[in-house]
């Protein structure tokens, strides 16, 4: 990569903790700036994170030591602070959803292209052993055919451990916007693209408990829909059910099924980079557990933006809009009762090697 590039990361939440394990000590890059709308959360970063500079978000995202933005806003952020680095002329790398309405993510891309910089967007979690050794196992066959896949996602909800939970019961929030960007964005890897698909969702009850920290005991609105299920038209033919929910406690099912007319692959959490997969043969009588075959070993988040910097890049903001897209259409059929069809489509990103900590 030559020279480290300068990273200034903008939000200093919960996740930016995850960023840093990552991003601070990688000779790849230097984190030089830092901002949040809290002073204090950006100076406590500042002072043990060597070679960054605490700094309003307006003089970041305008700073001549910052070659891209890593934007870990809240979603209802998420556009401001991407066309801010953009207008900028910075790269910018930002947490999932790329936004909140697809018509702004599209906005924010046009935007790129027109400044002639790039847009990338977590999950990267799928570009980890797990996601990319069970796309190995489809690639090689072992499965035959894909035919359908299963993605399920159950918690009775965040707010029991977050301290501040509201942007999840808010629009931009609820299971799907929040946790579907992990499975869809694995879907898209395992399966290709989508070219429509239906929706349903419901609402257990209009607000909810905080269980932790400071604001414990105090209660919030839930103003978007906390069950969200549908079905995925995949162009290669496969079909994807997915479900994902505030409302239940606890599941036996696997994260993500494919059945194919060969097997059965079972794939880990798409919320990890780790897991093991398994495939369950035709004709055979146990699971096979499948031996890291691809993807980043080791990995954290911030592989993603590593992996964006290096390019061509898999966590794209191409394939963050076509995944926003899918989860909007989602919810947008839920709303309509009807079949919605797409108006993006994307390449399968490029398979990951299998590429040992250290040369990433």
């Amino acid at each position: 990569m030559g020279e480290p590039h300068r990273i200034g990361i903008v939000g200093l939440g919960v996740i930016s903790r995850a960023y840093l394990d990552t991003l601070a000590h990688h000779p790849a890059v230097r984190v030089t700036a830092v901002a949040d709308l809290d002073p204090a959360r950006s100076e406590a970063v500042a002072a043990v994170v060597e070679h960054a500079e605490s700094m309003p978000v307006d003089r970041l995202l305008a700073s001549p030591d910052v070659d891209a933005v890593l934007n870990l806003t809240i979603p209802a952020a998420h556009v401001d602070i991407d066309l801010g680095a953009i207008g900028n002329g910075k790269d910018v790398y930002s947490e999932k959803p790329l936004a909140v309405t697809f018509d702004d993510a599209r906005r924010v891309l046009d935007a790129a292209t027109a400044a002639g910089v790039r847009v990338g967007c977590a999950p990267d979690t799928v570009l980890g052993t797990g996601t990319q050794t069970a796309r190995a196992a489809i690639d090689a066959g072992r499965i035959g055919r894909p035919l359908a896949a299963t993605a399920t996602m159950v918690t009775p909800g965040h707010e029991r451990w977050h301290p501040d939970p509201d942007f999840y019961y808010r629009p931009g929030g609820g299971p799907l916007l929040d946790m579907g960007p992990y499975y869809i964005t694995s879907l898209v890897h395992l399966l290709g693209p989508v070219r429509a698909v239906v929706g349903a969702g419901s609402r257990l009850r209009g607000e909810r408990v905080i269980g932790s920290g400071p604001r414990a005991g105090e209660r919030i609105a839930v103003e978007v829909d906390s069950h969200v299920t549908g079905v995925l038209y995949h162009e290669g033919g496969a079909l994807s059910t997915v479900t994902t929910t505030f409302d239940g406690v606890a599941t036996t099912a696997a994260p993500i099924e494919v059945h194919g007319e060969a097997g059965t692959l079972r794939v880990p959490d798409p919320n990890r980079f780790d897991g093991s997969p398994a495939v369950f043969e035709l004709g055979s009588s146990a699971w096979e557990p499948l031996s890291p075959l691809a993807g980043y070993v080791d990995s954290g988040r911030g592989v993603g933006l590593l992996d964006f910097l290096a390019g061509p890049a898999r966590a794209s903001g191409d394939v963050a809009l076509h995944v926003l897209e899918v989860m909007t259409a989602m919810l947008r059929s839920a709303g309509e009762g009807r079949r919605i069809d797409l108006t993006t489509t994307v390449e399968r990103p490029a398979a990951v090697p299998l590429t040992p900590v250290g040369e990433w």
